[in-house]
């Protein structure tokens, strides 16, 4: 039952407390709000916003930061380096990036060693850098060092021997190669045993090494094509086998008269007739130094008893008398199928071949008119009158002996 008849809303209001009547300007007057909390309370909340403000502030600077210098580091890592030229560089065994870095910064083929050792470390290549000495391009980049050394395609050198030198002229070039590291041996490998080849080999490398693996080439070499010869050679042994084709090899230089060369001393070897063969005085003479190239080879020289000089011995000299290439082994183990006893110079690099004697002195014949003629045209073009006179005691070859002059004009 309701108590007050008047109305709800005035029964809530007397619920709410009394009215205490204002004046006008009090009721004009805005009232109190919450209070403020108190100083403490005020100031330490103002620490926190200030510290994590700032906190918030170093970390995104950090990352702005860290992103700009990766972004230029990338920039760097990639673009074309400082060297206009290029250069090589070395890199030895258990070398760290960092000492790599560094030297590669104090030859200015890179501009900055930090961002090189961190680009090896970002990409995961930290051990992966071999050891080796390294062509490095014209502006190539870090990152282009770093794929080369990642690669480990060293810069290659050549060692070449080529057909016909001695072993001592073999050796020489041996010990010529600033590449090559290490002594020569203390006592030179036989005569004839020398591969003719070129080696490639990287810097380090021994001249050892090398030496040995010329031999061992030779060697495999030789077993093999006189493992293939013509079953009706007439030569004894490995060993002869080589003499010949070092003589081979020192008398032409032509490939299509190498078979038929060999054929003459195995046709004489077959008769009995001495093989005649100028290259043998000159390693009787000189030995394995080699004749020098202005001196000519003279009548005296030819009548010198050397234990080489097939121009007085029968049969052939005790070693060989260079390191002879494939091509004059195969030669000699496969020769042509000829009749001729003779050959001599035709005056063009190659020689004319002759079964009898006859024939070959009309050959020396032809080939000393020719050298006459080349020697009045040389007169004339340098305005002499005669041809210079050779020396008394020299002799041209192609000189008829007891049983005529197998070599003729022979290469040296």
């Amino acid at each position: 039952m309701n108590t007050n008849p008047g109305g709800g809303e005035f029964g809530q209001r007397q619920t709410q407390g009394p009215i205490v009547p204002k004046t006008a300007a009090e009721a004009l007057r805005p009232e109190a709000g919450t209070p403020p909390p108190s100083k403490r309370s005020r100031a330490s909340r103002s620490q926190v916003v200030v510290f994590l403000n700032f906190f918030l502030s170093v970390v995104i600077l950090i990352v702005l930061a860290s992103g700009a210098a990766l972004y230029f580091g990338m920039q760097a890592f990639v673009e074309p380096g400082p060297s206009a030229n290029g250069d090589t560089f070395m890199v030895k065994p258990s070398t760290g990036v960092q000492e790599i870095a560094d030297q590669l910064e104090r030859r200015g083929l890179i501009s900055d060693a930090r961002i090189f050792r961190l680009g090896v470390r970002a990409t995961g290549n930290d051990s992966a850098l071999k050891a080796g000495e390294y062509a490095i391009k014209p502006r190539a980049s870090m990152r282009d060092i770093m794929e080369l050394l990642k690669s480990g395609k060293s810069v290659m050198y050549s060692l070449t021997i080529p057909e016909g030198l001695t072993v001592e002229q073999a050796l020489e070039r041996v010990a010529d190669q600033e590449a090559l590291t290490g002594d020569m041996p203390a006592s030179m490998p036989p005569e004839g045993s020398i591969a003719t080849d070129t080696l490639r080999f990287t810097r380090g490398a021994t001249r050892q090494q090398m030496i040995d693996k010329l031999v061992a080439d030779q060697k495999k070499l030789i077993e093999d094509v006189w493992a293939h010869r013509a079953p009706d050679l007439p030569v004894a042994n490995m060993e002869d086998f080589v003499i010949l084709a070092s003589i081979v090899e020192k008398e032409t230089g032509r490939g299509d008269e190498r078979s038929r060369v060999a054929a003459v001393f195995l046709n004489r070897l077959a008769k009995g007739m001495r093989l005649q063969s100028d290259p043998t005085i000159i390693y009787g003479l000189f030995g394995g130094k080699g004749k020098p190239a202005d001196r000519p080879i003279y009548q005296s020289d030819i009548d010198k008893q050397t234990p080489y000089n097939t121009y007085l011995i029968k049969g052939l000299p005790p070693t060989p008398i260079a390191n002879p290439g494939r091509a004059a082994l195969e030669a000699v183990a496969n020769p042509s199928k000829t009749d001729d006893l003779y050959f001599v110079a035709d005056g063009t690099g190659g020689h004319v071949f002759a079964a009898t004697l006859e024939e070959h002195n009309q050959n020396v014949a032809r080939y000393r008119a020719l050298q006459k003629k080349q020697a009045d045209d040389a007169a004339k073009a340098s305005g002499q009158t005669t041809a210079p006179a050779a020396p008394d005691d020299s002799t041209g070859s192609g000189d008829s002996g007891e049983n005529g002059d197998a070599g003729g004009d022979a290469a040296q």
